[in-house]
């Protein structure tokens, strides 16, 4: 930055410390984009604030500091790229004739420099801190560039490897998972269900999201019966049978219990990964030691995602991110059961999870697996909104069907 002074006149300098740009004036290889909505009172200048919410976010805070330079701004503040109200309003006055006269919404972009190293903590940190608890403002989209990606591994095996190892290359895979969904080990025949589950056609069989690791059902003795009554089905069948072992626990635990699943045979684990953290799932499935598939479970996800006006869009929560933090398959609401998700979230949840990814071609695509009242009935309609390369929750819903 030395030598800006010999490039450029003071009114580009002055222009390259202002938090706002023109989007052709980014190197979008070196600033993340964040999209977001939000609804501002009518009377606020919708452009100021937003380039208070990128000084916010970068350089200052909400008052003047005075070692924010000039100079530190040019090489560190995000700048609002782009502001669009939604309608597109032209002139004074027109809002009169719409429902809410006092609100204006808004679509905004804000460029962020790459100020820190590519992690999810400081990633969230930077394009939704403090922004986050300040009124109605949701993101909706995030675009990451190259070198970013880079340094994500993503999953370790994917759609392909999971296929590779059941040997099922083309066709929808089905899973089921145990019910009850908490229960005594001694007390409930839940290998024998597993069995029966795997002899009858299902390609992958689930801990609920709500058993891990606990006095009355130990994992080890989980896994070990659970892999016993599966080699039994396998042999049966002529295919192989993955058991997902939930192996959800605070982060150490959790790293102590994959090693002991894996040790009593298990063939895959399953996370509670918005639970327990991006971090700690990128962490899991970049771990040399971890080898077999993880799938990713999507409960706490609707604490982000829920509000239309605020948090973070549900195809990042469970799409993107998800898929960057290494889930080789995820467990995503279905609108056809009974999670009142929109169709049009779902299908896009789906995208950004098998979607190629041009600048991190070594990120795989992740497995979507709709689940939450799917009965036999639906599986059509899913194959024609998703297409065949899907995993089937099938749960209480099949109990429901065949009542």
């Amino acid at each position: 930055m030395s030598e800006l002074p010999n490039q450029f006149d003071q009114f580009d300098l002055d222009n390259l410390s202002k938090p706002n740009a023109l989007p052709e004036d980014i190197d979008y290889e070196n600033h993340i984009i964040a999209t977001y909505i939000a609804r501002l009172h009518r009377k606020m200048d919708a452009f100021y604030m937003v380039q208070s919410l990128c000084i916010e976010q970068s350089t200052g805070t909400f008052v003047a500091v005075p070692a924010e330079t000039p100079e530190t701004r040019r090489k560190h503040v995000a700048k609002v790229i782009g502001l669009w109200s939604v309608p597109d309003f032209e002139y004074e006055g027109v809002e009169e004739f719409f429902d809410n006269p006092k609100y204006r919404d808004y679509v905004t972009q804000v460029a962020y420099p790459l100020n820190f190293k590519p992690q999810f903590p400081m990633l969230f940190t930077t394009i939704f801190g403090n922004i986050s608890m300040g009124g109605p403002l949701k993101m909706v989209d995030v675009r990451f560039p190259k070198a970013f990606l880079k340094e994500f591994k993503g999953p370790k095996f994917g759609d392909e490897g999971i296929r590779k190892i059941l040997d099922v290359p083309e066709r929808p895979l089905l899973n089921n998972m145990i019910k009850p969904c908490v229960y005594t080990l001694s007390e409930t025949p839940a290998a024998e269900l597993a069995y029966k589950a795997a002899v009858g056609g299902c390609d992958i069989i689930k801990d609920d999201e709500l058993i891990a690791d606990i006095d009355f059902n130990p994992l080890g003795e989980r896994v070990t019966q659970f892999m016993e009554a599966l080699d039994r089905a396998d042999s049966e069948k002529g295919e192989k049978t993955l058991y997902t072992v939930n192996i959800t626990d605070r982060v150490e635990r959790m790293f102590e219990l994959a090693d002991i699943a894996q040790e009593h045979g298990a063939n895959a684990l399953m996370v509670n990964h918005i639970s327990v953290g991006y971090s700690a799932m990128r962490k899991l499935a970049e771990d040399p030691s971890v080898k077999v598939p993880i799938l990713g479970h999507m409960d706490f996800a609707g604490s982000l995602y829920q509000d239309p006006w605020g948090g973070v869009s549900s195809p990042l929560v469970l799409g993107k991110l998800s898929r960057l933090a290494g889930c080789d398959t995820i467990v995503i609401p279905a609108p056809y059961g009974k999670a009142p998700t929109m169709a049009d979230k779902f299908k896009e949840v789906s995208r950004h999870l098998v979607m190629p990814m041009r600048n991190a071609p070594h990120i795989k695509r992740t497995l979507p697996m709709p689940s939450g009242g799917i009965t036999p009935a639906l599986v059509e309609k899913i194959m024609r909104d998703l297409g065949p390369n899907i995993m089937i929750g099938s749960g209480g819903g099949n109990v429901l069907a065949f009542a």
